[in-house]
């Protein structure tokens, strides 16, 4: 095989049809760079939820007499020794509780008062909140900070539950706003990148009609299949290089401006997004294949099955 003539062939295959591997370069740098943005969404929200879920438990308020609640389970006024215990048996008895702790309501009124927030409601001679209206409390720790309905569906209903406040709940307008992001930047990748399928396949065959007399030439003298495709496969590795070159300093940009220097300063209770993430959405194989492995893939397999038909002479 003569390695001069093929990268000869490529040479002006790629000066030949200059204007279509741009376009295919463009296009393969805008879908990728939406696709690594959505593995790094995927990330954030991960993390996000990992971190933060672990911190964050399901409490029962139990019951006081005239409960403010309204709810049927505290009809019988303040909870009972034999209704704590029922609470407390069926806490025990789910399998996605990690531990619970009981709050008496002397130690969660004492505690209260040292919330800044709060302290309005305990001045005065006739404070707002007193002593009687603060409810015991079940806190409860996840074993799996995304399991939480069975723990809910344990207690409610039971009598001596006044309510149950899942805490997790305060984070679901920013994982709504991840999962929209991250949902809006895969359907965009999804779609540029079938572009760029088409854009590679009809490259390829402007490419094999213009070189058909060639084509015919070397076959005639017995040439490989492999040898008359390998120029064209190459100007496909080309374009993806290029691309992917493109994507991954674009999503440096976006991890260094976006997240390190701007979003990681002005939010810190967020456990943000690093430089080990960036790699991963580069080289990673789980659960979607990183850019490096998708770019090349997405223009040298089509290439390979196309060239097969098109070098037909």
């Amino acid at each position: 095989m003569q390695l001069r003539y093929v990268f000869t062939e490529l040479r002006s295959g790629l000066r030949r049809n200059l204007s279509m591997h741009i376009a295919v370069i463009l296009t393969l740098f805008v879908s990728l760079t939406l696709a690594g943005c959505g593995m790094l969404l995927q990330r954030q929200a991960d993390k996000t939820a990992e971190t933060l879920g672990n911190e964050l438990q399901i409490l029962v308020n139990l019951c006081v007499v005239d409960d403010p609640s309204d709810s049927p389970n505290c009809s019988g006024g303040a909870v009972t020794d034999q209704q704590l215990r029922e609470v407390e048996r069926a806490l025990e008895a789910s399998p996605e509780v990690e531990s619970i702790e009981f709050q008496s309501q002397e130690e969660g009124y004492e505690r209260a008062q040292d919330i800044p927030e709060l302290q309005d409601f305990f001045e005065g001679q006739d404070p707002v909140i007193t002593l009687e209206d603060w409810p015991p409390q079940y806190w409860v720790t996840l074993a799996d900070p995304q399991e939480a309905e069975g723990v809910k569906s344990a207690v409610t209903g039971l009598d001596g539950v006044a309510g149950i406040k899942d805490q997790r709940e305060q984070l679901e307008p920013v994982f709504g706003i991840i999962d929209a992001l991250k949902y809006g930047s895969w359907i965009g990748s999804g779609l540029l990148l079938l572009a760029s399928l088409l854009l590679v396949a009809n490259t390829i065959r402007i490419a094999a009609m213009a070189r058909r007399r060639e084509i015919g030439i070397m076959r005639l003298v017995g040439a490989s299949t492999l040898y008359i495709a390998l120029p064209f496969l190459l100007e496909s590795l080309v374009t993806a290089i290029i691309g992917v070159a493109l994507t991954a300093g674009a999503l440096a940009a976006f991890v260094k401006f976006a997240i390190m220097d701007g979003l990681e300063g002005a939010i810190q209770f967020v456990p943000w997004i690093g430089w080990d993430d960036y790699v991963e959405a580069l080289i990673g194989t789980v659960p979607v294949p990183g850019i490096v492995i998708l770019g090349p893939a997405l223009t040298l397999i089509p290439t390979l099955l196309l060239t097969r038909k098109y070098i037909k002479v």
